[in-house]
C-alpha cells in the first residue's frame, strides 16, 4: 500500500466523531493565523452533528477573530443555540475528510459549501436567519478549518 493509499485508508477508518480530532483541528488553525488571516475575522458558533447508528455526535465550535476558542461536545438538544448547524452522516462527513486528505483541501462536491447547498449529504439548519447567514458570510473560514484535517490526520499516522 502506498503512502498515499495509507492516508486516505486512515481518514476512512479515523474518529472524526471525538472531540479530540476537532480539538486538533482548532489547535492546526491557532498555531497559523496567517492562514485565515486574509478571510477576515469570523465570529459563529457552529455545531456539527456527525449520525450514525449508534449515536449522534454533536461538537459546538466557537469562533472569534482567527482563532477557534472553544471546541464542547454538545447534547443534541442544545444545538439549536447555536448560529447554526450542519447535520449529516458519519459516512457524508467520513467521505469529505476523506476528499480533504487525498486532495490536500476539499475538493468539488466534498467541499462544505457544495454538500450544505444540495442538502442531501449534509444539511444546513437553523431557527434564526441571522445565525444561518453566518454560515454564507463564514464558510470558508469553516472550510479551511476542516481543510486543516490533513495536518491532523498525518500528525497521527504511525510509519
Amino acid at each position: 500500500m502506498s503512502p498515499y493509499s495509507l492516508e486516505v485508508a486512515h481518514a476512512n477508518a479515523a474518529a472524526i466523531d471525538t472531540v479530540a480530532f476537532f480539538a486538533a483541528l482548532a489547535d492546526e488553525m491557532n498555531a497559523n493565523p496567517d492562514r485565515f488571516s486574509v478571510l477576515g475575522e469570523a465570529e459563529m458558533d457552529a455545531v456539527l452533528v456527525m449520525q450514525s447508528d449508534d449515536h449522534d455526535f454533536c461538537i459546538n465550535l466557537r469562533f472569534e477573530g482567527m482563532r477557534c476558542d472553544e471546541v464542547v461536545e454538545v447534547l443534541a438538544d442544545v444545538v439549536h443555540l447555536a448560529d447554526f448547524c450542519l447535520e449529516g452522516s458519519l459516512s457524508a462527513w467520513r467521505a469529505m475528510f476523506s476528499d480533504i486528505v487525498e486532495n490536500g483541501r476539499a475538493t468539488g462536491m466534498q467541499t462544505i459549501n457544495a454538500l450544505t447547498l444540495l442538502g442531501e449529504e449534509i444539511k444546513l439548519v437553523g431557527s434564526d436567519p441571522m445565525g444561518i447567514d453566518k454560515f454564507s458570510r463564514f464558510n470558508q473560514t469553516l472550510q479551511e478549518f476542516l481543510d486543516g484535517a490533513v495536518v491532523a490526520f498525518a500528525s497521527t499516522m504511525k510509519p
